[in-house]
């Protein structure tokens, strides 16, 4: 099978003198009987040709500004596929989606045979990580869709020559195909549509989508493999953003791991701080040191309410020419348009749903938005003005701090430290509470726990996660401080306590007690800030006169409510068969400084009565 990829392409595999690789790439041409293959290498010359392929095919078409361009995926292939996403195992892991790994390959073996029949074979090579680097991790993207290997190539950074170097038999392989494709080139057999995770294999294939999330590979498919290979040799594969927060001649450097729509990407692209990664890293000690990388190089952003005022960085790279693909909003006489955003939305185009008309209902009888909810942009970092200048360091960046957000509108302070590392991983991190929002989920208000911002992407037992992270911090000489943060609390009247811009200050806080410049409040839960710090920071970085009314009520300690939340979490580790021991006595101890407040001082402290 390996004439179908021709001399060229040959020449260029046999260049690598990986045998491995070689027998992957037998393997899958026979049972996915490609038309023909195109092999890929860093050089510019090839990622043009992946650039025009994609247009050739009709997978993207071109915008007016150059370099921009537009793509649709099925209207029925808008988000990750959750119920069909699951990890194959010789043995189920407790509280993840497994199937057995011998029925799932059977079944989607079945479903991908010959599915590129006709086609034409993408084989691209690219690196998690920073090249040429501890954390660098070599990956191979076998796919039939041109659009699927142009978002890696925003995305991720080039891999063909680290697979020269490091490869070996360790790395990441992922197998894609469309599918059968409908007149609009979008996936048709959504019913067949599988995206199965052999972690024994580190092999993912993904049959019958075009949507990022269920396509590219390098994404959230990978954390699965670099989770379970960071508990094996003692590193961590986390949900988060890294920043850098810049205070005089220094930059302190946070992770932060949020759920959906909690302010992860406002929080990494606050204004006046840098920007390294917005959504995965990879965490080592190095040196005594906890240091961070971002896992890619570009960002598959949500598009909805990208404006010129709540992301001036972003929707200026949006509406400028640079490379960028646009997935699943309304394009009209060569412009996209989107919701939230600054252009008034035509009643006409063509979007997911075809030629769109205001009005018009799609085929589940629902009223089609013109723009979806979910549409996409993908985007270099190196294009924005605020990209860090450690960005792609190989060693990566010391981290001075975790930050953990959740969206909650009765319990949680705007900014709290946990008193340790430990205190902070188990009552922070693995604590996580976010509520739904009517308009998303239907029932507003409903908490979801989710660990660390990672459940969804979890490839090993809950427990054994928690104490990978705990051991990251014992082996570090200084572990980060551990910060909680919540933009969502309100009042009793229903209105929010904190305005949009205030992150700005608690990040400034949280670098100054990173740096032993600021004193704090020692509550049951953590340390807050005290007001005569605040008062400064905001009237130094808002030129606004903050209130001791306004700290009041951020900082007031609801005691019943922590309380009541401390027993939610309590119940969930009660149920999770490997909880290690330290997560019990942690919240023991919470619980029993919370119980000793109340009756101290009753419910709704204010911090004048803790100092």
């Amino acid at each position: 099978m390996l004439e179908k990829i021709g001399a060229e392409g040959l020449e260029k595999l046999e260049a690598l003198k990986n045998k491995k690789l070689l027998e992957f790439i037998e393997q899958e041409l026979a049972h996915l009987n490609p038309k023909e293959v195109f092999v890929a290498t860093d050089s510019p010359q090839d990622i043009q040709k992946i650039r025009e392929f994609a247009v050739e095919k009709g997978e993207e078409g071109r915008l007016k500004i150059n370099g921009h361009t537009y793509h649709f995926d099925s209207y029925f292939d808008q988000a990750r596929d959750k119920e069909h996403t699951k990890i194959l195992s010789s043995k189920p892991i407790e509280k993840i989606n497994t199937i057995s790994r011998e029925a799932g390959l059977a079944e989607v073996k079945e479903i991908m045979k010959n599915i590129m029949e006709d086609k034409t074979m993408y084989i691209m090579f690219f690196t998690l990580g920073p090249v040429n680097s501890k954390f660098s991790i070599p990956c191979v993207q076998l796919t039939d869709s041109a659009y699927v290997v142009h978002n890696e190539t925003i995305l991720f950074r080039p891999g063909y020559e680290q697979f020269k170097k490091s490869a070996g038999d360790d790395f990441f392989k992922f197998v894609h195909s469309a599918g059968e494709l409908t007149e609009r080139n979008t996936s048709k057999n959504i019913d067949k549509r599988r995206v199965y995770i052999d972690v024994e294999g580190n092999i993912t294939y993904s049959a019958n989508t075009q949507y990022g999330g269920n396509t590219i590979g390098l994404k959230k498919l990978a954390m699965r493999f670099s989770i379970r290979r960071g508990s094996r040799e003692g590193w961590l594969c986390e949900h988060m953003f890294v920043m850098g927060v810049h205070n005089k001649d220094r930059t302190t450097y946070f992770t932060g791991a949020f759920p959906s729509a909690c302010g992860k990407t406002s929080t990494s692209m606050v204004r006046g701080e840098t920007i390294v990664g917005d959504d995965i890293a990879y965490l080592r000690v190095i040196d005594g040191e906890v240091r961070a990388v971002n896992v890619e190089k570009g960002i598959f952003g949500i598009i909805k309410d990208v404006n010129s005022k709540n992301d001036p960085i972003i929707h200026k790279a949006l509406t400028t020419q640079r490379e960028i693909i646009f997935s699943n909003v309304l394009v009209n006489d060569g412009v996209p348009y989107w919701l939230g955003g600054d252009r008034n939305i035509p009643d006409d185009g063509i979007n997911y749903a075809g030629e769109y008309k205001r009005g018009m209902k799609g085929p589940d009888g629902k009223e089609v938005n013109p723009s979806h909810k979910n549409a996409r942009y993908t985007l270099a970092i190196s294009e924005l003005d605020n990209k860090d200048e450690l960005a792609d360091e190989p060693a990566g960046v010391t981290v001075g701090g975790f930050i953990y957000g959740g969206r909650d509108s009765d319990t949680s302070v705007p900014v709290e430290e946990a008193f340790t590392f430990e205190e902070g991983i188990i009552a922070k991190g693995a604590s996580i509470e976010s509520e739904t929002t009517a308009a998303t989920l239907g029932a507003e208000g409903v908490r979801k726990f989710n660990a660390m911002s990672n459940m969804d992407f979890l490839s090993i037992p809950l427990g054994r996660y928690i104490q990978d992270n705990l051991d990251l911090g014992a082996k570090a000489e200084k572990p980060p401080k551990i910060y909680s943060v919540n933009y969502f609390l309100k009042d009793a009247d229903g209105n929010y306590v904190s305005g949009m811009e205030d992150k700005r200050v608690w990040l400034k806080w949280m670098d100054m007690r990173v740096h032993g410049e600021a004193e704090g409040i020692k509550t049951p839960t953590g340390i807050i800030p005290k007001y005569a710090d605040l008062k400064k920071l905001f009237k130094d970085n808002l030129s606004f006169d903050y209130t001791k009314e306004m700290y009041d009520s951020q900082f007031t300690i609801r005691v019943s409510k922590l309380l009541e939340k401390n027993r939610r979490i309590q119940e969930v580790y009660n149920g999770v068969s490997d909880t290690p021991k330290r997560v019990f006595e942690i919240l023991d101890e919470q619980k029993k400084r919370l119980e000793e407040a109340l009756e101290k001082h009753g419910d709704n402290i204010t911090p004048d009565k803790l100092e």
